[in-house]
């Protein structure tokens, strides 16, 4: 597909500090996956069917600010700027029509492993709606797009797609079907273990040589913004470049909440209920979250020819590691992580970490070690500056020298944007408080 550079619709310019000004959303602009809209006088609206618990706190009224001297302390990154709607309505991958995707979130990315004419970023989506004016919505619990576009710079362009018909349609823009080749199709499904279960979200990905890998969560119940829970997280395992998923049933983390009737809950395991991928010196790490947008990160490490077997995993404890013991893992950044993703940066020679905090902010940290000392919090998006509700940063890894390029999801929208930072070579150092938000605050 050929880029089409054009300004996107509901935006009303680009400012020079590289900070959106987004106009009031329009009914293009919210398709029906939009969660909740404000009258005149603010009273909030629930769109039936779309979940509140995944609202974040700050998508609706006034937002907490962030602390004043943010704008003057050592900064290891500039503010983001926007790069183009990467789904919806305004996006220029016209993915309404091209892949039945009206609206969506998180937008997981990761490198698929191969090479040269194969070699494809897949992205990973969450609950996804296609058709408002039809039952239903079209709604299905996931989706996934592919790209090969290394020019960031204009946006990520994503091929057609393309059907079992097609000799290369492994490799097409996305999942279909014959009978609906403009249809992403659902990738992981429910796996029919417990009693209440609203939905299936992928939270992390990743390819251990050319075999594909998804963290999800079974989601039990949504609550208030910010708060749901969850029956368990586990691994699907895709061999033709994300196409067709299986789901490892060995891989299983009952939550606390989520009885199981054939899978005991371990101590430890509510806290790897959602999860980030980084794959470093022959181990995956994998940063864990309970579920919601409350709780603090922890990591587990194990070889990455044993990313599906649980007992081999091995927990950070303050000060080495535990094999087989999640409930040993302490935490490395505090609460509230919400929806994180972590990448190796070879520019700066750090760990990155992207994540929103209480305050509906996109920040930044960094760190040598997975299990840190991680840098304070340095803000790179505030609500202030984008209101509507951001969440879920997912760093593109094709990033390169210092731009940094990252998915994120914005509430008001229920779609995806990609977005530009600037790094800087000399950053703040980890944990001695020279961050921007100043004494290791979430």
């Amino acid at each position: 597909m050929q880029k089409i550079k054009a300004v996107p619709l509901g935006l009303a310019s680009v400012l020079g500090a590289g900070m959106l000004a987004i106009t009031a959303p329009t009914a293009l602009a919210a398709p029906c996956a939009s969660i909740s809209t404000s009258d005149a006088n603010g009273t909030s609206a629930h769109v039936e069917g779309a979940p509140l618990g995944r609202m974040p706190e700050t998508a609706h009224g006034p937002v907490g600010l962030e602390p004043p001297h943010a704008l003057f302390s050592p900064r290891a990154a500039s503010p983001a700027k926007f790069v183009e709607w990467l789904t919806g309505p305004n996006s220029n991958n016209q993915t309404p029509t091209r892949f039945g995707m009206s609206g969506t979130d998180l937008g997981i990315i990761w490198d698929n492993g191969k090479t040269d004419d194969e070699q494809q970023v897949l992205i990973a989506y969450g609950d996804t709606f296609g058709d408002c004016s039809l039952p239903g919505n079209e709604w299905r619990f996931n989706a996934l797009m592919r790209s090969a576009d290394t020019d960031l710079s204009d946006g990520m362009a994503v091929p057609d797609p393309l059907t079992e018909e097609d000799d290369d349609y492994l490799f097409g823009g996305s999942p279909v079907t014959i009978d609906r080749p403009d249809f992403s199709k659902q990738i992981i499904d429910k796996l029919g273990l417990a009693p209440t279960e609203f939905t299936v979200i992928p939270t992390a990905g990743i390819a251990v040589g050319t075999t594909q890998y998804i963290n999800f969560m079974s989601v039990k119940e949504w609550g208030p913004p910010g708060q749901w829970t969850t029956n368990f997280s586990a691994i699907a395992v895709s061999d033709d470049n994300g196409e067709n998923w299986d789901v490892d049933f060995d891989t299983i983390r009952a939550d606390e909440t989520g009885n199981l009737d054939d899978y005991d809950y371990v101590a430890g395991n509510n806290n790897f209920q959602m999860a980030a991928y980084v794959k470093r010196d022959g181990y995956v790490y994998t940063f864990g979250t309970p579920s919601g947008r409350q709780g603090a990160a922890r990591v587990a490490r194990v070889n990455e020819t044993d990313i599906l077997d649980l007992a081999e995993y091995e927990y950070w404890n303050g000060s080495g590691w535990t094999q087989g013991d999640p409930s040993a893992a302490v935490n490395v950044i505090p609460a509230r992580v919400s929806e994180m993703s972590v990448q190796w940066n070879e520019f700066l020679g750090k760990y990155i970490a992207l994540y929103t905090n209480s305050l509906g902010s996109v920040v930044l940290r960094l760190a040598d070690q997975p299990q840190g000392p991680w840098s304070d919090a340095e803000p790179i998006m505030t609500a202030t500056a984008f209101p509507g509700g951001l969440y879920a940063p997912y760093i593109h890894p094709w990033s390169e020298g210092s731009d940094l390029y990252f998915t994120v999801s914005r509430w008001s929208h229920y779609n995806v944007m990609l977005m530009r930072t600037t790094l800087d070579h000399t950053p703040p150092t980890p944990g001695v408080g020279s961050g921007s938000m100043g004494g290791g605050g979430s």
